[in-house]
């Protein structure tokens, strides 16, 4: 039961577990992706990656080769999200901007972590489980909490 549209673009040896939603985003060789994981279109995830069960990577997020990201991480794209215009109608594409994410190679985003928009999370850096991520998480580095805060250097 998965929904894959036809503007997905797979790399070779990608693994898919059953139950996703994936929709004109870009997905790299050798990338595996669990049960309940939804990737919106313009999304862009890199090569030899894990995005474990129950993560929602929202269109603008982009990231890298080498990447974790645990079960339950949520991106957001948006910081100052309404649900109407200012005619009371829903929101369509053309009421908002989308705000980029990016997650640099190697990184790790720890279970059940939200990352807000206008992020970048540096190479190698570890996101502890749980966090919230407000702000770049410079390379190299274990970040944790709500706001995640420096905690170490790896």
């Amino acid at each position: 039961m998965n929904y894959v549209s036809d503007d997905v673009k797979l790399g070779k040896d990608v693994r898919l577990a059953k139950f996703i939603n994936l929709y004109g985003c870009s997905v790299g060789d050798g990338t595996k992706i669990g049960t309940f994981v939804e990737i919106q279109k313009n999304a862009f995830i890199g090569r030899n990656c894990k995005i474990s069960s129950h993560t929602f990577i929202c269109e603008g997020v982009t990231i890298e080769d080498e990447v974790f990201i645990g079960h339950g991480v949520t991106f957001v794209n948006d910081s100052f999200p309404r649900a109407t215009a200012t005619n009371g109608q829903l929101q369509t594409e053309a009421d908002w901007k989308v705000e980029p994410t990016l997650v640099k190679k190697g990184a790790s985003i720890g279970s059940g972590s939200t990352i807000l928009a206008n992020v970048t999370i540096g190479e190698n850096a570890i996101v502890g489980a749980g966090s919230v991520v407000t702000k770049d998480v410079p390379p190299d580095t274990i970040v944790a909490g709500n706001p995640a805060r420096v905690k170490r250097k790896i």
